[in-house]
């Protein structure tokens, strides 16, 4: 999965408006307790990062799996 894609679904998945928070405020423990950003930033795989925020968020993300 490219970065696009990952920021793309994020945005599908919480709106315009939440994504970008989401992204930069909100750490997951599936990541080490890294945010979206700081996760793409230490290296870690898109599709490792959308894996960690459905598990996180189940119901915001289900339809785009």
């Amino acid at each position: 999965m490219r970065i696009s894609d990952l920021r793309e679904r994020l945005t599908l998945s919480f709106g315009d408006a939440w994504a970008p928070s989401f992204a930069s405020d909100i750490a997951l423990s599936e990541l080490a307790s890294k945010t979206v950003n700081e996760a793409l930033a230490a290296g870690v795989e898109a599709d490792e990062i959308w894996k960690a925020v459905c598990k996180a968020h189940p119901q915001a993300t289900q339809r785009y799996r």
